[in-house]
């Protein structure tokens, strides 16, 4: 298996790590940390404006 990367800060998330988060459209989405997860899908934050992520 491959790592994974986080949906929120890009970091890598090594095999039966992390949670995974899928929409009722279908998108799925990666996180190395509940923090993470937390962040973008329940606070709404763009991962460019949070200063401890890589935010492309």
């Amino acid at each position: 298996m491959k790592d994974r990367e986080c949906s929120f800060c890009s970091d890598s998330i090594p095999p039966g790590r992390g949670k995974m988060h899928v929409q009722n459209s279908g998108r799925v989405y990666y996180f190395c940390s509940s923090k993470c997860e937390k962040n973008m899908v329940k606070l709404g934050r763009k991962s460019k404006d949070i200063e401890w992520t890589s935010g492309d």
